[in-house]
């Protein structure tokens, strides 16, 4: 199953303001979703720069919504509630057909 993970930030400034302690959490939430990408988990992920405020995006494939859960859970800046995680399912996702599955 493939979903899509928006991280939400507590406030617009976010990336340019952020705490010792937050830029800390934000650092454990990069090793995780590297070790995901590596993994074969995280298809990809990143900060996207909109003029509202950064956020960030990932897609995932996991063998269930469960486990996507999980994984949204999982992120440190979720589970130290820096930062709020949505996970959505995508339903018949079209993926180019060079993209090694």
């Amino acid at each position: 199953m493939i979903h899509a993970y928006r991280l939400i930030a507590p406030r617009p400034t976010f990336a340019q303001d952020m705490t010792e302690h937050e830029a800390a959490v934000m650092g454990e939430h990069a090793a995780y979703w590297h070790d995901l990408v590596d993994r074969g988990t995280a298809v990809l992920f990143g900060p996207v720069a909109d003029p509202a405020g950064f956020w960030g995006l990932a897609v995932v494939e996991t063998g269930s919504d469960d486990e996507a859960v999980r994984v949204r859970d999982g992120d440190p800046a979720v589970a130290q509630g820096v930062c709020r995680g949505e996970m959505h399912p995508m339903i018949d996702p079209t993926l180019r057909k060079d993209v090694p599955r």
